[in-house]
């Protein structure tokens, strides 16, 4: 802007001293920059200022809850994808889009500081499963906002729980705001196209909402945090989506989206919020140092037959302020179900045997259960997996799918997630309403579980039904639409 307005001055004074009455031009204001999700997908145009600028080399050793998110397809080294935090023994912080927005299998991997040397690794894990926020609402959501997930690996990850991550909730709205600075840290681009694989920091201003409008797609300063430049000296690029943007040694932001060349604003989804507390929620147990006690299900999920019984047992660690008196209790029993502590009341520290009761009239299938845990410093909560019987209905299987419909142009691709219940054994996927008929990954599901429809839009534009059907081992049927409109 500098360089323009001084060129302006020349011309003006040129005109000036040729031909004094004549008016001088104005400058024309700058497009709208284009906004786009700083993942792998992103490809930057070659050019002065598609580079992050004025970034740090740093070390997982001195950000020992970063870890680096990789997928099948990923642009990256080792198909490096998006950035994360580990907020858990088996929690990892991230964006849904990281999630949602790009396929391929996802995994994580902990302890390189280079993905481009194979092998300095100390840890890698596949994803168990993952929740987005609910109003996510599907691919390219992070244009509202939402853009959060937190992820359950298959593994333990090997982070002490005193190095983990500490997440913003609603009680920490002054940490974002404008004024203040923080760290983003990610192993995105740092040079035109791809993803570098390379671990980095940099510090960025937090802006007031009204500033940072210099988009096609509005701030909304509710879900999201503006941070940086608008000149974009230092700025996230593709490949530190989902990483942590910290203030006082907390996350108050996961890296969303910026400028297509990664040359101005990086726009962070806000925790400082309910998505915080959502977020916190997810994880369970108690963040480090908060002062609070935290809990945990060992196992964390069980099977009975109706009429039967299953068992686990509640652990619990003293917070900060010492022990404290524990109240244990549970929601979300399905029909016929109790819940038995053994004892109902505990000191922090201490362990109680759970057990979840059925009966005959408890439906078949696999049910969430919440045990809640009340104490003076708060609530802590942790969830339990109950699944009755074979965890199939009597009837035939049910998908749904999420979201329910769609916006794209021709020849993108959209995905959906696939969730069946009931059914007799694992059930096959299938869809019809495409020319070319989406994929599944995977095709077979067990009730309960979840599965990634990749479809690609016709070129011709339109609205387009697809219907997902899906056929279980005795060749029962369901089916549930998808609505795609090609734009």
């Amino acid at each position: 802007m500098r360089a323009r307005h001084l060129t302006g001055i020349l011309v003006c004074a040129l005109a000036v001293a040729v031909a004094p009455t004549a008016p001088a031009a104005a400058d024309p204001a700058p497009a709208p920059a284009t906004a786009a999700t700083p993942t792998d997908s992103l490809r930057p145009d070659p050019g002065p200022g598609t580079r992050i600028v004025n970034g740090q080399r740093t070390t997982v050793r001195e950000n020992p809850a970063v870890i680096a998110g990789l997928r099948v397809g990923g642009g990256g080294p080792q198909g490096a994808s998006c950035t994360a935090s580990v907020v858990g023994k088996r929690k990892i912080l991230t964006a849904a889009h990281c999630m949602i927005d790009v396929s391929g299998e996802k995994s994580y991997l902990y302890g390189d500081d280079d993905l481009d040397s194979a092998g300095d690794e100390s840890f890698r894990t596949k994803v168990a499963s993952y929740k987005a926020h609910p109003k996510y609402t599907g691919p390219g959501s992070w244009r509202q906002g939402y853009d959060v997930a937190v992820v359950t690996t298959a593994d333990d990850i090997p982070v002490p729980e005193s190095q983990w991550a500490k997440v913003a909730g609603s009680a920490d709205a002054a940490l974002t705001r404008p004024g203040a600075s923080g760290t983003s840290v990610g192993y995105g681009n740092v040079g035109p196209g791809g993803s570098s694989g390379v671990l980095y920091k940099t510090t960025l201003p937090i802006n007031d909402a009204g500033r940072c409008q210099v988009f096609d797609i509005k701030v909304d300063p509710d879900v999201m945090v503006c941070a940086g430049y608008d000149d974009g000296r230092t700025a996230n690029c593709s490949g530190d989506s989902g990483g942590p943007f910290t203030v006082d040694g907390v996350v108050v932001g996961v890296s969303s989206w910026g400028s297509s060349k990664c040359d101005r604003y990086s726009i962070m989804a806000r925790l400082t919020n309910e998505m915080g507390d959502w977020a916190k929620a997810q994880i369970g147990g108690g963040q480090p140092g908060d002062g609070k006690f935290s809990v945990e299900l060992n196992p964390s999920s069980g099977r009975a037959t109706p009429g039967g019984h299953v068992s686990t047992t509640l652990t619990s660690q003293a917070g900060d302020a010492g022990a404290e008196r524990i109240d244990l209790s549970a929601t979300g029993l399905p029909t016929g179900a109790s819940a038995v502590f053994q004892p109902a009341s505990l000191t922090s520290g201490g362990t109680s045997k759970v057990t979840f009761q059925t009966s005959a009239q408890t439906p078949a299938g696999s049910h969430t259960v919440t045990v809640h845990a009340k104490g003076a410093s708060g609530t802590r909560t942790a969830t339990y997996t109950l699944t009755v019987g074979d965890g199939n209905g009597t009837d035939g299987p049910r998908p749904t799918v999420s979201p329910t419909s769609g916006t794209v142009t021709g020849g993108r691709y959209v995905n959906v997630d696939v969730t069946v219940s009931g059914g007799r054994g694992p059930s096959t996927l299938s869809a019809t309403g495409l020319p070319s008929a989406p994929t599944f990954s995977p095709r077979t599901v067990p009730a309960g579980g979840t599965s990634r429809m990749t479809a690609m839009a016709p070129y011709q534009a339109g609205t387009y039904k697809i219907t997902v059907t899906a056929t279980d081992k005795e060749g029962r049927t369901g089916s549930a639409d998808y609505t795609l409109t090609v734009r």
